[in-house]
């Protein structure tokens, strides 16, 4: 069975206000779903919300926020939970991990929840 990109998409509602509550320092606003990683399809995970713990931001054009899923943001799939919350030009969302790894990432003064829906993507 073939894999598939797996992962959760924000509530659109919930986004709108986590978008006023943490503005996006970056032209391109993506805000829009956590990746889990490849799984085959019948193994998508199963969350339906998650916690925006931490922001991280290169100064250079990426933006993301980390998020804890169960209580932990470490991927098993590797990697940091996170939703790439903006992009400058030329950047693109898969530099977010990157990010995170090479940079670190602040805590935010004060956690923010948001419901999520299973998705995939290939």
């Amino acid at each position: 069975m073939a894999e598939t990109i797996a992962g959760w998409r924000l509530d659109r509602g919930e986004r709108e206000a986590l978008l006023r509550r943490f503005p996006p320092r970056y032209a391109h606003v993506v805000a829009d779903h956590v990746t889990y990683g490849r799984v085959p399809p019948d193994k998508l995970p199963v969350h339906m919300r998650a916690e925006l713990i931490g922001r991280a931001d290169d100064g250079a054009g990426v933006e993301a926020m980390v998020v804890s899923l169960g209580g932990g943001s470490d991927r098993p799939t590797g990697g940091t939970y996170h939703i790439t919350w903006s992009l400058g030009p030329g950047r693109e969302a898969v530099e977010s991990n990157h990010v995170i790894a090479q940079t670190g990432w602040r805590p935010l003064e004060e956690a923010a929840t948001v419901a999520l829906e299973p998705a995939s993507w290939d």
